[in-house]
Parts: C-alpha cells; sequence; structure tokens
C-alpha cells in the first residue's frame, strides 16, 4: 500500500471558548481553562498516514488471506488472532508503519479507539506523531460505530494539566475524520464529556459557588439560553430555606442558577444537578479520608450542564430548564445542626438527622421549584450516597424513576452506549425508616439501605403526574483506564442522552 501526498495542516486544540463582554482576566482564565476542549481531529491526512484497520477473530482470517506473504509473516509472528483490546504494527517494505491492526468483538464502545490513542502516544516519538495523521479503515462500518469510535478517540486527548509547571505531554495524535461520520454529534459529545470532566477536576478554592454560577452562564450564552440567579438572601426572601440552609455557613454563599432554552412549543425537560461545591460534612464531618475528594460533590451539577450542553448542541426539540441548587457545606457558627427542624418549599418540614445528608436537602427545593411549572420530565443528578457504591461499585450508578416504561427505557439506552447504570427500587416499605415523630421526613434513614431512602426522600418532592429520574452517581474514576483517566468522570450521561434522543425524535 503506498501513501498518497496531499496538501494538510495540523488542527490546533479547539479556540478559546468565546467570553461574554465585561470578564476580566483572572475570569477570563479561569473560564478558558473550564471550557476549552480537545480536538484531536483533522479533514485531511499528511503524507505519512497509518491506517487503523478493526477487526475481529473471524475478519482477521480474511485479512491475512488477502495480504501478501510478508505481511502475513509479520501478523504471524506478533500472534494478533483479533482478540479484543489486542493491537499490532504492520511495516510497509521500506519498514515504514502503514497499517496498525486493532482486535475487537462485535460490540464497539467509545473506549475501543481510546486505547488506540494510549498505544499510539506509547508506541512512537513526539517528532512521529506530529508528522503523521491516521485514518480508519471505515469499510465495514456504520455511522453509529464511527461515531462512538471518534468520540472514544476525542476524549483520549482529555487531560487536566492547567496547574502544573511542567506538563511533558506528548502531542496528540489526529484522527482525519472519517467520511461518514457525524462530526456535529461526535464535537458535542466530546465536549460535554469534557466540560463534565473539567468541572470536576477543578480544585474547590478555585471553582466556588460564584465560579460555578459563572460557568453555567457562559454555556447559556454560548447557546443563547437564559438564566436566572438567586443569591444568598433571595433564596430565604423567594422561598427555598433548604439551599439556603446549608450553605449558609460558608463565605462562599450559596445560590440557585435557573436556565431555561427552547421553544415553548416543545415539551419541557428540567434536569437538576446538585452543585455542592465542597463538603465538609458539616458539624457531622466526615474524617480524612472521606473528605479528600469532596470536590467531587459537585458532579451533579457538572452532569447536568454537559448534557444541556449536548442538548443544546444538537438541537433536540424540547424546551429545557436545568436548575442547580450551589452551596459548600462548610463549618461555623451558624451551621446548621443535627436535630433541626427545616421546613422545605414545598411546605414539608424535615429532621436533620445528619449535616453530611446534605446533597438531598438542596435538590429537595430545586425538585420542588421544578414540580410547579409542571414539566412532562424532570432528571436529577447527584453525587449522593456512599451505598450506591457499596451496592453496584464504582463504574455503575444506580438510578430511580416513578416510571416502569422510563426504567426499561434507560436500561436499553444504557447497554446500547456502553454507559451502564442500574435500577434500584423505591420500596415504599422503607418510608418508614426516614420518617419521625417531630417531622414530616428526616434527611438520613435508620436502615442499611441507603441509596433507597435517599430516592425516597426526594421523590417526596416530585409533584404529581410528573415522569421523574434520579440518578446517584460516583462522578470519578478511581485508577484510570484507556479514555477515562483518574479523576472526574462522566457517569450516565450518554445513557440518558440516548434515551432523550429516543423519546424525543
Amino acid at each position: 500500500m503506498g501513501f498518497i501526498a496531499s496538501s494538510w495542516v495540523r488542527i490546533p486544540p479547539c479556540p478559546p471558548f468565546f467570553l461574554s463582554k465585561g470578564a476580566n482576566s483572572m475570569t477570563s482564565t479561569f473560564l478558558n481553562q473550564l471550557l476549552n476542549f480537545p480536538s484531536p481531529f483533522i479533514d485531511k491526512s499528511s503524507k505519512h498516514k497509518i491506517c487503523i484497520n478493526l477487526l475481529n477473530q473471524v475478519e482477521v482470517k480474511e485479512f491475512i488471506d488477502s495480504q501478501h506473504e510478508a505481511v502475513q509473516l509479520q501478523i504471524k509472528q506478533t500472534g494478533f488472532n483479533g482478540t479484543a483490546g489486542t493491537q499490532t504494527i504492520l511495516r510497509d517494505e521500506d519498514a515504514l508503519v502503514k497499517t496498525i491492526l486493532i482486535g475487537y468483538d462485535d460490540d464497539l464502545s467509545i473506549y475501543t479507539l481510546s486505547s488506540v490513542f494510549a498505544f499510539i502516544q506509547d508506541s512512537f516519538s513526539a517528532n512521529f506523531i506530529s508528522s503523521t495523521t491516521f485514518t480508519i479503515d471505515e469499510k465495514n462500518l456504520d455511522t453509529d460505530q464511527l461515531d462512538k469510535l471518534c468520540t472514544g478517540w476525542g476524549i483520549a486527548a482529555y487531560k487536566f494539566d492547567a496547574h502544573k509547571k511542567d506538563k511533558n505531554a506528548k502531542p496528540a495524535p489526529l484522527l482525519v475524520w472519517p467520511k461518514n461520520a457525524n462530526q456535529d454529534f461526535i464535537t458535542a459529545q466530546v465536549s460535554s464529556i469534557c466540560l463534565i470532566r473539567n468541572l470536576i477536576n477543578t480544585p474547590p478554592n478555585i471553582l466556588g459557588t460564584d465560579e460555578l454560577t459563572q460557568v453555567a452562564q457562559e454555556v447559556a450564552k454560548k447557546f443563547k439560553a437564559k438564566t436566572k440567579i438567586i443569591k444568598d438572601e433571595e433564596l430565604q426572601k423567594q422561598n427555598f430555606p433548604l439551599i439556603y440552609t446549608v450553605g449558609k455557613a460558608s463565605p462562599r454563599r450559596p445560590q440557585l442558577v435557573d436556565m431555561t432554552w427552547g421553544k415553548k412549543t416543545n415539551p419541557k425537560l428540567t434536569i437538576v444537578g446538585k452543585g455542592i461545591i465542597y463538603d465538609t460534612g458539616g458539624l457531622n464531618l466526615k474524617p480524612g479520608m472521606y473528605m479528600r475528594d469532596m470536590k467531587k460533590d459537585m458532579g451533579g451539577a457538572a452532569h447536568a450542564l454537559g448534557l444541556a450542553w449536548i442538548i443544546m448542541a444538537l438541537k433536540l426539540p424540547i424546551q429545557l430548564r436545568v436548575l442547580l441548587p450551589i452551596a459548600e457545606n462548610s463549618v461555623a457558627g451558624n451551621s446548621y445542626r443535627p436535630g433541626d427542624i427545616l421546613t422545605s418549599r414545598k411546605g414539608l418540614s424535615v429532621e436533620i438527622g445528619d449535616t453530611d445528608a446534605e446533597g438531598r436537602l438542596v435538590v429537595a427545593d430545586a425538585l420542588a421549584y421544578a414540580s410547579e411549572d409542571n414539566p412532562e420530565l424532570m432528571i436529577d443528578f447527584c453525587t449522593l450516597t456512599g451505598a450506591a457504591r457499596v451496592a453496584l461499585g464504582y463504574d455503575i450508578p444506580a438510578f430511580f424513576s416513578n416510571k416502569e416504561d422510563i426504567i426499561d427505557s434507560l436500561r436499553k439506552s444504557s447497554v446500547e452506549e456502553h454507559d451502564p447504570v442500574w435500577p434500584l427500587p423505591l420500596w415504599k416499605g422503607y418510608m418508614k425508616d426516614i420518617q419521625t415523630p417531630i417531622a414530616d421526613l428526616c434527611n438520613d434513614g435508620k436502615g442499611r439501605a441507603g441509596a433507597i431512602y435517599g430516592g425516597l426522600f426526594l421523590e417526596a418532592f416530585v409533584g404529581d403526574d410528573i415522569d421523574w429520574v434520579h440518578l446517584d452517581c460516583y462522578a470519578w474514576e478511581q485508577t484510570g483506564k484507556a479514555g477515562r483517566p483518574q479523576g472526574g468522570a462522566d457517569t450516565g450521561m450518554r445513557a440518558i442522552f440516548k434515551m432523550l434522543q429516543t423519546r424525543y425524535t
């Protein structure tokens, strides 16, 4: 196989995100770091290009038979047989790399090419990567498969190194856009995933309540959405007592972001995202080992913004509303206490059993507020309970819904997208465990069904006859895998979006 020489240009990462007028230099730097996403794609090949060929264990036999003797010998020497996750390099008669063979099973995921991206960076020098482009042999791949593969390539380029002096990173290998790939979809999905990761990874001394609100405002401006901000004492005046109470002990003041987008004639979808920018546990102070990564406790808000991004970028025919209750659960003389009784926006009284169960409080006020508008569907994202991790581990978010057809649809979308989620029951027999003799509800439970207690508590604030999904996500990658570096992680967002696409298009 020869190489076709053509003019080409190396495309840099996405240009700095367009910021609203009036943003000061510090704000601009901060926002550009958060809203800059990798773009490891190119329109044309370089003189030296390498073809990535995906082969399963059946296809590899046909491929070998079609090659001349020297190539057959190379494959035989490496032992490559199409086993999923294996790779091998083929060279031409001049010893130049011409093909990378990738083994896969019949069920491609977005992470199939993520491992190839890492393999290329590990196998070749920076100079080689800079002078080479990569293509996909797409003759046996449909558009859906290409979209998954390219999304995996895009997120494999993600790195969070803004605060490192010595980055020492190899350049991202550039993939020539496949002819039949949906570039708009891939770009939107990569951007939404990277936004989620950036927000969760940003340290809490930089991402405060005001800063998270600013990010939401910039995302809204990009897509010409409207925002309303309710902050500090105004939360009290406008009847958001739970949001205010959770955040009142911190100098970084609590607030509620209310974003709206889309035609009013379209069906209403409201997304709520828990935005606790740091969680000490309050007076029920967390041990150090559990507090260490609590910058991720705004992971629900990050997921809500990521989902909103892809919805607006791809112009889903819905009337979108995003509510972000944002606060810091801190400790001070005016902290709320175990044993306090608070009255929620809905009018239900809540006895505080544990100040470290603060997330359900802020989300409860937001769900009650959202229900007043009577949306067709409400979805909330929360890093709510450790109990969900005990039940399902780190990789699988638990979800709850009040409608069986939504449970079935989301499970199906989860499988199709290789974005695992799993339903847990809203078992009414456990309601007694979150009730108390002196208030309507308690914010913690008496038994061991912690994730279910959280779901039941939130369900009490969902309006009648409103379809609802609650995702209890971890939002964190513990160890790091191809395409999923250690740190902030998108969990369940792609499955939710696929369900919405099926429902509304």
